[in-house]
């Protein structure tokens, strides 16, 4: 693609837009460099501009002005991606949502709330939880990640294991596409079957198709009463193996969560948590239940350890106090910060039906010898989506520079082949692109590139993300 440079009078046409306080160029580089880089490993892409609007409208022109001149927008949240998703390959403006940061409305009556995309989702879960309300989605990145950001990525979590994902609670987006106009998705209602359904197109799009301004969420109520589980395994592949079984006797935990014994033992470390690892421990489960009415809960926690006795597992904590569970579960949500202290790594992440868990890990393995990696496995085990992070250790650099591809692509290849793909919520964005084509075919690749003509006929938005224009 040919993009055209931002001139001297484009950047003056950005200021009047905004105001010059909220656009930064390329000569204040300490101002830009935060927005050169994401949560992905070793990537840096400098814009020539960052520009934040605080409004629809202001959007809508700089998009208008970057339609017309041949000008990459790249959108940007929080910039917590782990898949290159946000930055500005081919320089250009970014887009930065930071300055749409408000909570417009609580429909305490409707069950519903309109939000900008620039909240912070745990910020947002806490003002909902004052009202009584619940937004599940709850990724590990919450107290820092853009609510806008987990819709362009479909974001999960460790609750989408019994309340679904992102996905599952968006009604509406207000959006402004490439071209400047700005249109509402579908309508504020539990049900929509009024042509094709924009709200779902949109989400999951990675930024590549509009810029999202508004978003209306659906709430349920909040669920007040927990118990939490810390479970050893002997054996990593029998507590994979144990998540399904666990369904299989009629129940849907709230959390259910896969650690290797590293990924436990390097988050005890980074946090200074203490957690008791005897040598023959090789993975854990962290199995929370929630509800209503303690007395059920502690039924059905009953019913968990009936199906735990078949297999080979150590001493089961049961977390007495908020702090012990809240102490079991930062440990889980720091696992990535951890590896990201101990050694420089990849982090693929990969999905399969949660019955093929024990075969994925085992396989991970295999291929981590033939390539000689090792790896640090964790994720969310009840929706079958394993995090793996390959840990560079003693590789050299030739290996890991050149060879390693290889290998993630055997990673997906048995992915694919188990019913899985190439990514449960982390997006393709850039990292994961070359690997597009393990997971789909040229007629779908052929059909997101129309869809991807009709909304930005330029190429303008998020150019070079999840598969090339051709």
């Amino acid at each position: 693609m040919n993009f055209n440079p931002v001139t001297p009078e484009i950047l003056a046409t950005l200021q009047q837009i905004v105001g010059e306080a909220f656009v930064l160029t390329s000569a204040m580089q300490e101002e830009v460099k935060r927005y050169a880089h994401d949560e992905t490993e070793d990537l840096h892409f400098y814009p020539e501009v960052v520009v934040k609007p605080t409004n629809a409208q202001e959007v809508s022109k700089i998009a208008k002005l970057c339609h017309d001149n041949y000008i990459p927008l790249t959108p940007r949240g929080a910039g917590t991606g782990l898949s290159g998703g946000a930055l500005p390959i081919h320089g250009g403006v970014v887009l930065s949502m930071e300055r749409f940061n408000k909570i417009i409305n609580i429909d305490e009556r409707n069950l519903q709330a309109t939000v900008e995309p620039g909240v912070v989702n745990e910020e947002f879960q806490n003002a909902v939880k004052a009202k009584g309300l619940f937004y599940p989605p709850d990724p590990a990145s919450k107290g820092s990640c853009f609510l806008g950001g987990n819709l362009s990525m479909s974001s999960g979590g460790p609750k989408a294991v019994k309340y679904g994902v992102t996905r599952d609670y968006v009604l509406n987006i207000e959006m402004v596409l490439p071209t400047g106009e700005i249109i509402w998705t579908g309508a504020n209602v539990l049900k929509y079957s009024t042509g094709y359904n924009l709200t779902h197109l949109m989400i999951g799009s990675e930024g590549t198709l509009g810029i999202i301004t508004k978003i209306v969420f659906k709430l349920i109520p909040f669920p007040p009463k927990n118990v939490v589980m810390l479970v050893p395994f002997r054996s990593s592949e029998e507590a994979c193996a144990a998540v399904a079984q666990i369904f299989m006797a009629g129940i849907t935990p709230s959390g259910l969560e896969f650690m290797e014994r590293e990924a436990l033992q390097w988050s005890s470390d980074y946090l200074k948590i203490d957690v008791p690892l005897p040598e023959d421990i090789e993975a854990h489960l962290i199995i929370e239940l929630d509800g209503w009415d303690l007395d059920l809960l502690y039924q059905d926690a009953e019913r968990v350890y009936g199906v735990l006795e078949k297999f080979n597992t150590g001493e089961v904590l049961l977390a007495d106090t908020e702090a012990q569970k809240e102490d079991i579960w930062r440990l889980r949500r720091n696992v990535g910060n951890a590896v990201r202290y101990n050694s420089i790594y990849k982090e693929e992440d990969t999905v399969v039906p949660r019955a093929e868990l024990p075969a994925l890990l085992k396989g991970v393995k295999e291929i981590g010898q033939r390539y000689n990696f090792k790896s640090v496995c964790y994720g969310h085990a009840g929706d079958g989506n394993l995090h793996i992070n390959i840990i560079k250790g003693d590789m050299s650099d030739d290996d890991w520079n050149n060879k390693l591809t290889e290998g993630i692509k055997e990673l997906f290849r048995l992915c694919v082949a188990l019913g899985g793909t190439i990514s449960g919520e982390h997006g393709i964005g850039l990292v994961q692109k070359p690997y597009m084509h393990i997971a789909l075919q040229e007629k779908q690749f052929e059909l997101m590139r129309g869809i991807k003509k009709t909304f930005d006929p330029h190429g303008i938005l998020n150019p070079g993300k999840i598969f090339e224009m051709a």
